[in-house]
Protein backbone atom coordinates (compact mmCIF):
# COMPACT_ATOMS: atom_id res chain seq x y z
CA UNK A 1 0.00 0.00 0.00
CA UNK A 2 2.64 2.32 1.07
CA UNK A 3 4.38 1.57 -2.67
CA UNK A 4 1.16 2.23 -4.17
CA UNK A 5 1.00 5.79 -2.45
CA UNK A 6 4.63 6.87 -3.19
CA UNK A 7 3.77 5.75 -6.67
CA UNK A 8 0.28 7.76 -6.99
CA UNK A 9 2.41 11.11 -5.48
CA UNK A 10 4.79 10.83 -7.66
CA UNK A 11 2.71 10.67 -10.72
CA UNK A 12 0.61 13.55 -9.51
CA UNK A 13 4.34 15.33 -8.99
CA UNK A 14 5.22 14.44 -12.65
CA UNK A 15 2.01 15.38 -14.27
CA UNK A 16 2.00 18.40 -15.10
CA UNK A 17 2.08 19.13 -18.79
CA UNK A 18 5.02 21.62 -18.36
CA UNK A 19 7.49 18.62 -17.53
CA UNK A 20 8.85 18.77 -21.06
CA UNK A 21 12.63 20.23 -21.68
CA UNK A 22 13.59 19.23 -18.26
CA UNK A 23 17.22 20.77 -18.53
CA UNK A 24 16.07 24.02 -18.79
CA UNK A 25 15.38 24.04 -15.06
CA UNK A 26 17.86 22.80 -12.13
CA UNK A 27 14.48 23.19 -9.88
CA UNK A 28 12.61 20.38 -11.67
CA UNK A 29 15.67 18.43 -12.31
CA UNK A 30 15.70 17.82 -8.30
CA UNK A 31 12.41 15.98 -8.80
CA UNK A 32 14.28 13.65 -10.42
CA UNK A 33 17.12 13.05 -7.84
CA UNK A 34 13.63 11.58 -5.74
CA UNK A 35 12.34 9.40 -9.07
CA UNK A 36 15.97 7.97 -9.18
CA UNK A 37 16.06 7.23 -5.48
CA UNK A 38 12.46 5.45 -5.69
CA UNK A 39 13.88 3.24 -8.63
CA UNK A 40 17.43 2.17 -6.61
CA UNK A 41 15.25 1.24 -3.62
CA UNK A 42 12.38 -0.97 -6.64
CA UNK A 43 15.68 -2.45 -7.57
CA UNK A 44 17.11 -4.13 -4.82
CA UNK A 45 13.56 -4.93 -4.11
CA UNK A 46 13.92 -6.99 -7.47
CA UNK A 47 17.22 -8.07 -6.31
CA UNK A 48 15.91 -9.49 -2.95
CA UNK A 49 13.64 -11.23 -4.94
CA UNK A 50 15.45 -12.83 -7.28
CA UNK A 51 18.37 -13.69 -4.59
CA UNK A 52 15.56 -15.31 -2.47
CA UNK A 53 14.08 -17.54 -5.24
CA UNK A 54 17.41 -18.75 -6.37
CA UNK A 55 18.43 -19.74 -2.84
CA UNK A 56 15.40 -21.88 -2.90
CA UNK A 57 15.91 -23.73 -6.40
CA UNK A 58 19.91 -23.82 -5.16
CA UNK A 59 18.75 -26.04 -1.98
CA UNK A 60 16.29 -27.76 -4.26
CA UNK A 61 19.01 -28.52 -6.77
CA UNK A 62 21.43 -29.64 -4.08
CA UNK A 63 19.26 -31.79 -2.17
CA UNK A 64 18.24 -33.74 -5.37
CA UNK A 65 21.75 -34.05 -6.27
CA UNK A 66 22.08 -36.06 -3.59
CA UNK A 67 19.38 -38.27 -4.25
CA UNK A 68 19.81 -39.27 -7.73
CA UNK A 69 23.67 -39.39 -6.61
CA UNK A 70 22.19 -42.62 -4.71
CA UNK A 71 19.79 -43.60 -6.99
CA UNK A 72 21.57 -43.89 -9.77
CA UNK A 73 24.02 -46.22 -8.36
CA UNK A 74 21.28 -48.98 -7.98
CA UNK A 75 17.91 -48.04 -10.02
CA UNK A 76 16.61 -51.58 -8.42
CA UNK A 77 17.48 -51.67 -5.22
CA UNK A 78 16.72 -47.81 -4.53
CA UNK A 79 13.16 -48.65 -5.78
CA UNK A 80 12.79 -51.95 -4.02
CA UNK A 81 11.83 -49.62 -0.77
CA UNK A 82 8.09 -48.49 -1.38
CA UNK A 83 8.49 -44.92 0.07
CA UNK A 84 11.63 -44.47 -2.31
CA UNK A 85 9.11 -45.85 -4.97
CA UNK A 86 6.08 -43.20 -3.68
CA UNK A 87 8.36 -40.13 -3.55
CA UNK A 88 9.50 -40.56 -7.12
CA UNK A 89 6.10 -40.68 -8.11
CA UNK A 90 4.97 -37.28 -5.84
CA UNK A 91 8.29 -35.46 -6.88
CA UNK A 92 7.81 -36.34 -10.21
CA UNK A 93 3.87 -35.84 -10.05
CA UNK A 94 3.65 -33.00 -7.74
CA UNK A 95 7.28 -31.60 -6.55
CA UNK A 96 9.40 -30.83 -10.45
CA UNK A 97 5.90 -29.34 -11.26
CA UNK A 98 5.69 -26.54 -8.37
CA UNK A 99 9.43 -25.68 -8.94
CA UNK A 100 8.41 -25.06 -12.46
CA UNK A 101 6.40 -22.89 -11.31
CA UNK A 102 9.12 -20.77 -8.87
CA UNK A 103 11.41 -20.93 -11.88
CA UNK A 104 8.66 -19.56 -14.15
CA UNK A 105 7.70 -16.48 -11.63
CA UNK A 106 9.13 -13.12 -12.56
CA UNK A 107 10.30 -11.03 -9.47
CA UNK A 108 10.91 -8.13 -11.85
CA UNK A 109 7.20 -7.77 -12.30
CA UNK A 110 7.36 -5.28 -9.89
CA UNK A 111 10.59 -3.06 -10.95
CA UNK A 112 9.12 -3.09 -14.26
CA UNK A 113 5.89 -1.99 -13.49
CA UNK A 114 7.31 0.96 -11.43
CA UNK A 115 9.82 1.45 -14.20
CA UNK A 116 6.86 1.75 -16.39
CA UNK A 117 5.49 4.75 -14.05
CA UNK A 118 8.27 6.93 -13.99
CA UNK A 119 8.98 6.12 -17.58
CA UNK A 120 7.33 8.51 -18.70
CA UNK A 121 8.70 11.29 -17.02
CA UNK A 122 12.09 10.70 -17.58
CA UNK A 123 14.09 13.47 -19.78
CA UNK A 124 14.36 12.31 -23.20
CA UNK A 125 17.14 12.44 -25.86
CA UNK A 126 16.48 16.09 -26.57
CA UNK A 127 17.35 16.79 -22.43
CA UNK A 128 20.44 14.65 -22.97
CA UNK A 129 21.63 16.86 -26.15
CA UNK A 130 20.75 20.00 -24.36
CA UNK A 131 22.30 18.89 -21.27
CA UNK A 132 25.62 17.75 -23.52
CA UNK A 133 25.53 21.01 -25.41
CA UNK A 134 25.01 23.45 -21.72
CA UNK A 135 28.46 21.65 -20.60
CA UNK A 136 29.72 23.03 -24.06
CA UNK A 137 28.77 26.19 -23.61
CA UNK A 138 30.33 26.31 -19.60
CA UNK A 139 33.64 24.90 -21.26
CA UNK A 140 33.25 28.06 -24.35
CA UNK A 141 32.54 30.80 -21.83
CA UNK A 142 34.49 29.88 -18.60
CA UNK A 143 37.56 28.35 -20.55
CA UNK A 144 37.22 25.09 -19.16
CA UNK A 145 39.27 22.26 -20.80
CA UNK A 146 38.07 19.16 -20.95
CA UNK A 147 39.98 17.56 -18.40
CA UNK A 148 38.87 20.16 -16.15
CA UNK A 149 34.67 18.80 -16.91
CA UNK A 150 36.36 15.05 -16.69
CA UNK A 151 37.97 15.11 -13.45
CA UNK A 152 34.85 17.06 -11.97
CA UNK A 153 37.15 20.23 -11.21
CA UNK A 154 35.29 22.89 -11.30
CA UNK A 155 35.52 26.81 -9.55
CA UNK A 156 33.42 27.76 -7.19
CA UNK A 157 32.42 23.90 -5.83
CA UNK A 158 31.51 24.08 -2.44
CA UNK A 159 31.32 21.63 0.32
CA UNK A 160 27.91 20.46 2.16
CA UNK A 161 28.30 18.57 5.34
CA UNK A 162 31.78 17.89 4.76
CA UNK A 163 31.24 16.29 1.44
CA UNK A 164 32.06 17.66 -2.06
CA UNK A 165 29.32 16.84 -4.40
CA UNK A 166 32.19 15.46 -7.23
CA UNK A 167 31.61 14.04 -10.38
CA UNK A 168 33.74 12.64 -12.78
CA UNK A 169 33.32 11.80 -16.94
CA UNK A 170 34.36 8.15 -17.86
CA UNK A 171 35.73 7.52 -21.15
CA UNK A 172 32.62 6.55 -23.00
CA UNK A 173 30.61 9.67 -21.54
CA UNK A 174 33.61 11.89 -22.95
CA UNK A 175 33.21 10.03 -26.56
CA UNK A 176 29.34 10.68 -26.59
CA UNK A 177 30.24 13.98 -25.79
CA UNK A 178 32.31 13.98 -29.12
CA UNK A 179 29.94 11.87 -30.71
CA UNK A 180 26.93 14.73 -30.04
CA UNK A 181 29.38 17.01 -31.21
CA UNK A 182 30.49 15.24 -35.06
CA UNK A 183 26.68 14.68 -35.46
CA UNK A 184 25.87 18.16 -35.67
CA UNK A 185 29.30 19.49 -37.45
CA UNK A 186 30.88 20.91 -34.17
CA UNK A 187 33.84 19.72 -35.32
CA UNK A 188 35.51 22.07 -32.69
CA UNK A 189 33.90 20.39 -29.95
CA UNK A 190 34.55 17.26 -31.16
CA UNK A 191 38.04 17.16 -30.87
CA UNK A 192 38.27 18.29 -27.55
CA UNK A 193 36.14 15.67 -26.19
CA UNK A 194 37.34 12.93 -28.23
CA UNK A 195 40.96 13.94 -27.73
CA UNK A 196 40.01 14.06 -23.45
CA UNK A 197 38.67 10.47 -24.21
CA UNK A 198 41.74 8.93 -26.03
CA UNK A 199 43.72 10.97 -23.07
CA UNK A 200 41.96 8.63 -20.47
CA UNK A 201 42.36 6.02 -22.85
CA UNK A 202 45.85 5.98 -23.11
CA UNK A 203 46.45 6.08 -18.98
CA UNK A 204 44.77 2.96 -18.97
CA UNK A 205 40.78 3.88 -17.94
CA UNK A 206 38.57 0.55 -18.67
CA UNK A 207 36.00 1.66 -21.51
CA UNK A 208 32.98 -0.16 -23.32
CA UNK A 209 34.11 2.14 -26.49
CA UNK A 210 37.33 0.72 -29.18
CA UNK A 211 39.93 2.97 -29.51
CA UNK A 212 39.58 2.30 -32.83
CA UNK A 213 35.86 4.25 -32.89
CA UNK A 214 37.82 7.10 -30.64
CA UNK A 215 40.32 7.50 -33.27
CA UNK A 216 38.47 7.33 -36.52
CA UNK A 217 36.19 10.37 -35.06
CA UNK A 218 39.18 12.50 -34.18
CA UNK A 219 41.26 12.19 -36.72
CA UNK A 220 38.42 13.55 -39.07
CA UNK A 221 37.49 16.07 -37.03
CA UNK A 222 40.88 17.60 -36.46
CA UNK A 223 40.72 17.32 -40.61
CA UNK A 224 37.74 19.33 -40.40
CA UNK A 225 39.45 21.63 -38.36
CA UNK A 226 42.18 22.10 -41.03
CA UNK A 227 45.17 19.90 -39.37
CA UNK A 228 46.48 17.52 -41.59
CA UNK A 229 49.26 16.62 -40.58
CA UNK A 230 47.41 15.55 -37.17
CA UNK A 231 45.04 14.07 -38.90
CA UNK A 232 47.54 11.96 -41.16
CA UNK A 233 49.51 11.36 -37.36
CA UNK A 234 46.04 10.03 -35.70
CA UNK A 235 44.83 8.22 -38.88
CA UNK A 236 48.33 6.33 -38.63
CA UNK A 237 47.80 5.23 -35.78
CA UNK A 238 44.49 4.10 -36.36
CA UNK A 239 45.10 2.04 -39.21
CA UNK A 240 48.33 0.39 -37.17
CA UNK A 241 45.65 -1.17 -34.05
CA UNK A 242 43.10 -1.96 -36.60
CA UNK A 243 44.54 -2.41 -40.04
CA UNK A 244 41.30 -3.52 -41.89
CA UNK A 245 39.30 -0.64 -40.57
CA UNK A 246 36.58 0.47 -43.41
CA UNK A 247 37.43 4.09 -43.63
CA UNK A 248 41.27 4.60 -41.93
CA UNK A 249 43.05 3.53 -45.37
CA UNK A 250 41.49 5.37 -47.76
CA UNK A 251 41.18 8.55 -45.58
CA UNK A 252 45.01 8.04 -44.64
CA UNK A 253 45.78 7.91 -48.68
CA UNK A 254 43.55 11.23 -48.89
CA UNK A 255 44.62 13.10 -46.10
CA UNK A 256 48.14 12.40 -47.93
CA UNK A 257 47.29 13.40 -51.10
CA UNK A 258 45.78 16.47 -49.60
CA UNK A 259 49.55 17.83 -47.47
CA UNK A 260 51.26 16.60 -50.68
CA UNK A 261 49.41 19.24 -52.74
CA UNK A 262 49.80 21.38 -49.84
CA UNK A 263 53.22 21.79 -49.93
CA UNK A 264 53.60 21.34 -53.78
CA UNK A 265 51.50 25.04 -54.03
CA UNK A 266 53.20 26.48 -50.92
CA UNK A 267 56.92 25.62 -52.50
CA UNK A 268 57.80 23.02 -50.00
CA UNK A 269 58.56 19.39 -50.74
CA UNK A 270 59.48 18.19 -47.24
CA UNK A 271 56.15 16.84 -45.23
CA UNK A 272 56.32 19.09 -41.92
CA UNK A 273 55.67 17.03 -38.69
CA UNK A 274 52.39 16.69 -36.61
CA UNK A 275 52.43 19.24 -33.59
CA UNK A 276 53.00 16.83 -30.88
CA UNK A 277 51.90 19.27 -27.87
CA UNK A 278 48.39 17.37 -26.71
CA UNK A 279 45.41 19.48 -28.19
CA UNK A 280 44.17 21.81 -25.81
CA UNK A 281 41.51 24.81 -25.44
CA UNK A 282 43.49 27.17 -27.46
CA UNK A 283 44.64 25.06 -30.16
CA UNK A 284 42.03 25.41 -32.66
CA UNK A 285 40.32 28.90 -33.20
CA UNK A 286 36.63 28.73 -32.12
CA UNK A 287 34.43 29.16 -35.23
CA UNK A 288 32.27 32.57 -35.06
CA UNK A 289 28.67 32.93 -34.67
CA UNK A 290 25.71 34.67 -34.70
CA UNK A 291 26.59 37.10 -31.72
CA UNK A 292 28.62 39.72 -32.73
CA UNK A 293 30.08 40.61 -29.08
CA UNK A 294 30.74 36.90 -27.99
CA UNK A 295 34.17 37.54 -26.92
CA UNK A 296 32.98 40.64 -24.92
CA UNK A 297 30.30 38.96 -23.24
CA UNK A 298 32.06 35.77 -22.02
CA UNK A 299 34.83 37.49 -20.56
CA UNK A 300 32.60 39.45 -18.82
CA UNK A 301 31.05 36.41 -17.60
CA UNK A 302 34.63 35.14 -16.20
CA UNK A 303 35.02 38.62 -14.63
CA UNK A 304 37.73 39.56 -17.00
CA UNK A 305 37.13 43.15 -18.61
CA UNK A 306 34.94 45.09 -16.03
CA UNK A 307 34.96 48.48 -16.57
CA UNK A 308 34.49 50.02 -13.15
CA UNK A 309 37.79 51.90 -12.75
CA UNK A 310 38.62 54.29 -9.86
CA UNK A 311 37.16 57.00 -11.23
CA UNK A 312 33.86 55.57 -11.77
CA UNK A 313 33.82 54.18 -8.82
CA UNK A 314 34.09 57.37 -6.95
CA UNK A 315 30.79 58.43 -8.44
CA UNK A 316 29.19 55.39 -7.04
CA UNK A 317 27.01 55.53 -3.39
CA UNK A 318 25.32 53.71 -1.37
CA UNK A 319 21.90 55.57 0.06
CA UNK A 320 18.84 54.89 2.11
CA UNK A 321 16.07 54.88 0.17
CA UNK A 322 12.47 55.92 1.31
CA UNK A 323 10.45 56.27 -2.23
CA UNK A 324 10.13 59.80 -2.20
CA UNK A 325 9.02 59.98 1.34
CA UNK A 326 6.83 56.84 0.64
CA UNK A 327 4.07 56.50 4.42
CA UNK A 328 5.68 52.85 3.64
CA UNK A 329 8.96 53.24 3.57
CA UNK A 330 9.34 56.57 5.99
CA UNK A 331 10.39 54.02 9.12
CA UNK A 332 11.96 51.39 7.17
CA UNK A 333 13.52 52.55 4.04
CA UNK A 334 15.35 50.33 1.56
CA UNK A 335 18.95 49.91 1.28
CA UNK A 336 20.51 51.30 -1.69
CA UNK A 337 24.19 50.87 -3.49
CA UNK A 338 24.96 52.11 -7.25
CA UNK A 339 26.19 49.32 -9.08
CA UNK A 340 27.18 51.88 -12.28
CA UNK A 341 26.93 55.32 -12.72
CA UNK A 342 25.65 55.65 -16.52
CA UNK A 343 22.71 53.94 -17.39
CA UNK A 344 22.13 54.16 -13.81
CA UNK A 345 21.82 51.02 -11.75
CA UNK A 346 21.37 50.39 -8.30
CA UNK A 347 20.87 47.26 -5.95
CA UNK A 348 18.49 47.56 -3.37
CA UNK A 349 19.41 45.34 -0.28
CA UNK A 350 17.35 42.82 1.65
CA UNK A 351 14.65 43.35 -1.72
CA UNK A 352 13.05 39.98 -0.27
CA UNK A 353 12.81 38.02 2.74
CA UNK A 354 13.75 34.62 3.02
CA UNK A 355 10.13 33.86 3.88
CA UNK A 356 9.31 35.55 0.67
CA UNK A 357 11.74 33.66 -1.43
CA UNK A 358 10.33 29.86 -0.45
CA UNK A 359 6.80 31.42 -0.77
CA UNK A 360 7.64 32.30 -4.50
CA UNK A 361 9.32 29.22 -5.40
CA UNK A 362 6.65 27.17 -4.01
CA UNK A 363 3.88 29.34 -6.14
CA UNK A 364 6.19 28.94 -9.50
CA UNK A 365 7.56 25.61 -9.35
CA UNK A 366 4.02 23.91 -10.21
CA UNK A 367 3.61 26.54 -13.39
CA UNK A 368 7.17 26.41 -14.68
CA UNK A 369 7.76 26.21 -18.44
CA UNK A 370 10.28 26.42 -20.57
CA UNK A 371 11.35 30.41 -21.18
CA UNK A 372 10.07 32.06 -24.01
CA UNK A 373 11.11 35.32 -25.89
CA UNK A 374 8.47 37.81 -27.87
CA UNK A 375 9.03 37.59 -31.09
CA UNK A 376 9.46 41.05 -32.40
CA UNK A 377 7.73 40.94 -36.00
CA UNK A 378 4.32 39.14 -34.42
CA UNK A 379 4.68 39.90 -30.63
CA UNK A 380 3.95 36.30 -30.29
CA UNK A 381 6.05 34.34 -27.33
CA UNK A 382 8.23 31.79 -28.52
CA UNK A 383 11.22 29.46 -27.22
CA UNK A 384 14.97 30.86 -28.44
CA UNK A 385 17.68 28.02 -28.38
CA UNK A 386 19.33 31.46 -26.75
CA UNK A 387 17.29 31.59 -23.45
CA UNK A 388 17.87 28.38 -21.40
CA UNK A 389 15.46 28.13 -18.51
CA UNK A 390 12.12 27.70 -16.97
CA UNK A 391 9.67 30.52 -16.19
CA UNK A 392 5.96 30.88 -14.76
CA UNK A 393 4.18 34.23 -14.28
CA UNK A 394 2.48 34.86 -11.32
CA UNK A 395 -0.46 37.67 -10.42
CA UNK A 396 -1.10 39.37 -7.28
CA UNK A 397 -4.36 37.43 -6.85
CA UNK A 398 -2.18 34.23 -6.27
CA UNK A 399 -1.14 35.24 -3.13
CA UNK A 400 -0.69 38.02 -0.60
CA UNK A 401 3.17 37.63 -1.21
CA UNK A 402 3.00 38.47 -4.83
CA UNK A 403 0.92 41.35 -3.75
CA UNK A 404 3.00 42.63 -1.20
CA UNK A 405 6.31 41.56 -3.41
CA UNK A 406 4.30 43.90 -6.71
CA UNK A 407 3.71 47.16 -3.94
CA UNK A 408 7.27 46.86 -2.30
CA UNK A 409 8.32 47.36 -6.38
CA UNK A 410 6.35 50.12 -6.62
CA UNK A 411 6.91 51.88 -3.36
CA UNK A 412 10.51 51.66 -4.25
CA UNK A 413 10.69 52.85 -8.21
CA UNK A 414 7.74 55.03 -7.78
CA UNK A 415 6.49 53.91 -10.41
CA UNK A 416 2.89 52.41 -11.15
CA UNK A 417 2.56 48.58 -11.22
CA UNK A 418 -0.86 48.71 -12.89
CA UNK A 419 0.22 48.45 -16.03
CA UNK A 420 3.51 46.16 -15.43
CA UNK A 421 3.56 42.66 -16.70
CA UNK A 422 3.14 39.33 -14.42
CA UNK A 423 5.85 39.07 -12.03
CA UNK A 424 8.16 36.44 -13.67
CA UNK A 425 9.67 33.98 -12.12
CA UNK A 426 12.94 31.99 -13.86
CA UNK A 427 14.74 29.28 -12.84
CA UNK A 428 17.80 28.25 -14.78
CA UNK A 429 19.46 24.74 -15.83
CA UNK A 430 22.27 23.20 -16.64
CA UNK A 431 24.23 25.64 -18.07
CA UNK A 432 21.33 28.20 -18.10
CA UNK A 433 21.80 31.80 -19.42
CA UNK A 434 19.96 34.39 -21.60
CA UNK A 435 22.28 35.98 -24.24
CA UNK A 436 22.24 39.27 -24.83
CA UNK A 437 19.34 40.86 -25.69
CA UNK A 438 17.29 44.17 -24.87
CA UNK A 439 14.11 44.19 -22.77
CA UNK A 440 12.60 47.24 -24.66
CA UNK A 441 11.03 47.01 -28.31
CA UNK A 442 12.91 48.54 -30.82
CA UNK A 443 12.41 50.30 -33.90
CA UNK A 444 11.67 47.90 -36.30
CA UNK A 445 9.42 45.74 -33.84
CA UNK A 446 6.74 48.30 -33.40
CA UNK A 447 4.56 45.42 -32.65
CA UNK A 448 6.33 43.38 -30.02
CA UNK A 449 4.06 44.88 -26.91
CA UNK A 450 1.20 46.30 -28.96
CA UNK A 451 -1.40 42.87 -27.61
CA UNK A 452 -0.87 44.43 -24.31
CA UNK A 453 -1.66 47.83 -25.04
CA UNK A 454 0.50 49.56 -22.50
CA UNK A 455 3.90 50.99 -24.49
CA UNK A 456 7.25 50.01 -24.28
CA UNK A 457 9.22 48.37 -21.21
CA UNK A 458 10.44 51.26 -19.41
CA UNK A 459 12.34 49.93 -16.60
CA UNK A 460 13.29 46.29 -15.11
CA UNK A 461 13.06 45.35 -11.45
CA UNK A 462 14.88 41.94 -11.22
CA UNK A 463 15.08 40.21 -8.23
CA UNK A 464 17.72 37.85 -7.22
CA UNK A 465 16.36 34.61 -5.00
CA UNK A 466 19.75 32.66 -5.19
CA UNK A 467 23.45 33.28 -4.45
CA UNK A 468 25.20 31.08 -7.66
CA UNK A 469 28.14 29.41 -6.49
CA UNK A 470 29.99 30.50 -10.00
CA UNK A 471 28.49 31.97 -12.96
CA UNK A 472 25.17 33.11 -13.67
CA UNK A 473 26.10 36.90 -13.57
CA UNK A 474 24.47 39.64 -15.30
CA UNK A 475 26.36 41.62 -17.14
CA UNK A 476 26.06 44.51 -19.78
CA UNK A 477 28.61 44.05 -22.81
CA UNK A 478 28.18 47.70 -24.23
CA UNK A 479 29.49 49.35 -20.96
CA UNK A 480 31.33 46.66 -19.64
CA UNK A 481 29.41 45.79 -16.59
CA UNK A 482 28.77 42.82 -14.34
CA UNK A 483 26.42 42.37 -11.06
CA UNK A 484 26.96 39.20 -9.36
CA UNK A 485 23.68 37.38 -7.89
CA UNK A 486 22.88 38.09 -4.14
CA UNK A 487 20.38 36.38 -2.40
CA UNK A 488 17.33 38.72 -1.55
CA UNK A 489 18.72 42.23 -3.28
CA UNK A 490 17.42 42.84 -6.74
CA UNK A 491 18.87 45.17 -9.38
CA UNK A 492 16.99 48.08 -11.24
CA UNK A 493 17.29 50.28 -14.12
CA UNK A 494 15.95 52.20 -16.98
CA UNK A 495 14.97 50.44 -20.55
CA UNK A 496 13.92 53.76 -21.83
CA UNK A 497 15.19 57.51 -21.77
CA UNK A 498 12.44 59.93 -20.06
CA UNK A 499 11.82 60.97 -24.20
CA UNK A 500 10.50 57.27 -24.48
CA UNK A 501 13.81 56.38 -27.04
CA UNK A 502 15.47 53.38 -26.18
CA UNK A 503 18.80 53.25 -24.26
CA UNK A 504 20.30 50.70 -26.44
CA UNK A 505 23.55 50.62 -24.05
CA UNK A 506 20.60 48.53 -21.52
CA UNK A 507 21.06 45.27 -24.02
CA UNK A 508 22.38 43.10 -21.22
CA UNK A 509 22.92 39.05 -20.68
CA UNK A 510 22.28 36.54 -18.05
CA UNK A 511 25.31 34.31 -18.47
CA UNK A 512 25.40 30.75 -18.14
CA UNK A 513 25.32 29.06 -14.59
CA UNK A 514 28.66 26.91 -14.28
CA UNK A 515 27.82 25.63 -10.29
CA UNK A 516 24.61 26.20 -8.32
CA UNK A 517 20.88 27.22 -9.21
CA UNK A 518 19.66 30.72 -9.86
CA UNK A 519 16.55 31.79 -9.22
CA UNK A 520 15.38 35.16 -10.30
CA UNK A 521 11.92 37.37 -10.50
CA UNK A 522 11.36 40.20 -12.59
CA UNK A 523 9.26 42.59 -12.87
CA UNK A 524 8.80 44.50 -16.50
CA UNK A 525 7.14 48.14 -16.11
CA UNK A 526 5.38 49.77 -19.16
CA UNK A 527 5.09 53.09 -19.83
CA UNK A 528 1.44 53.82 -19.63
CA UNK A 529 0.64 54.99 -16.48
CA UNK A 530 3.83 56.84 -15.86
CA UNK A 531 3.30 60.75 -17.60
CA UNK A 532 3.44 62.37 -14.46
CA UNK A 533 5.70 59.38 -12.44
CA UNK A 534 8.68 60.32 -15.11
CA UNK A 535 7.77 62.91 -16.90
CA UNK A 536 9.57 63.20 -20.79
CA UNK A 537 12.66 64.87 -20.51
CA UNK A 538 13.60 68.68 -22.38
CA UNK A 539 15.97 66.13 -24.59
CA UNK A 540 15.79 63.00 -26.41
CA UNK A 541 18.37 61.35 -24.11
CA UNK A 542 17.49 62.75 -21.12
Amino acid sequence: MATFLGLALLTLLFSSPTQAEIFTSIGQMTDLIFTERELVKSLKEYIEAEESKLEAVKSWANKLDLLTHASTSDPEGFLAHPVNAYKLMKRLNTEWSELESLVLQDPSDGFISNMSVHRQFFPDEEDEKGAAKALMRLQDTYKLDSESFSKGKLPGQRQHAGVRYNALLTVDDCFDMGKLAYSESDYYHSVLWMQQALRQMDSGEDAKTLKADVLDYLSYSVYQMGDLPRAIELTRRLVAIDPSHQRAGGNLRYFERLLSKELRDMGRSQQQLSDERPIQLDTYERPKDYLPEREVYEALCRGEGVKLTLKRRSRLFCRYQDGNRNPRLLLKPMKEEDEWDSPHIVRILEALSDEEIEKIKELAKPKLARATVRDPKTGVLTVAHYRVSKSAWLEGEDDPVIARVNQRIEDITGLTVDTAELLQVANYGVGGQYEPHYDFSRKDEPDAFKSLGTGNRVATFLNYMSDVQAGGATVFPDFGAAIWPRKGTAVFWYNLFKSGEGDYRTRHAACPVLVGSKWVSNKWIHERGQEFRRPCGLTEVD
